[in-house]
């Protein structure tokens, strides 16, 4: 799985504004500059999280953006969803609704079990536990191995272990 950019600025963004919630309307500005998220996509992104009922805006002098809702009320997952659609597709297609043939017929199962996971981390986890750091037993048991924080290297991993196991 690969988190947009986009994606990633918005959870951002929301972040924000959740450690803010009590402060009242925030200028895009602030949120852009206190974030490193580029001016040009903080507008844009804030527009679609209010399409979406994430955040709410207001006009004039005291006005900006805030959250439509308490911060333990929106998940990560409220917010990608907002941005980039459904939290997992095989090229743009529901995995529900890919069939595979012959030696992959069984593939779609994996893709399943991989959005299951995501749903796992994402739906459970709200604005309110990221600002605070303050994770569920789901996300705390996933991340509680040195495994987890180290990214391994493009087919590495699956080449060492032929290597290993064929001398």
């Amino acid at each position: 799985m690969r988190m947009t950019a986009k994606a990633d600025y918005a959870v951002r963004a929301c972040l924000e504004l959740s450690g803010r919630y009590h402060d009242g309307y925030i200028k895009a500005e602030e949120i852009a500059g206190a974030q490193h998220i580029p001016a040009a996509f903080v507008l844009g992104i804030l527009s679609q999280l209010r399409r979406s009922a994430i955040v709410e805006s207001k006009r004039g002098l005291d006005g900006g953006y805030r959250l439509a809702m308490p911060p333990d009320r929106i998940t990560v997952a409220d917010v990608v969803r907002a941005i980039d659609g459904p939290l997992a597709s095989v090229a743009g297609s529901k995995m529900e609704d890919v069939l595979y043939e012959g030696s992959a017929a069984h593939l779609r199962t994996v893709w399943v079990a991989l959005r299951t996971a995501m749903r796992t981390v994402l739906e459970t986890t709200t604005l309110a536990d990221v600002t605070s750091g303050t994770f569920g037993p789901e996300v705390m048991a996933l991340v509680a191995h040195d495994e987890a924080w180290i990214t391994r290297p493009h087919g590495m991993d699956v080449l060492s272990d032929f290597w290993d196991h064929s001398r």
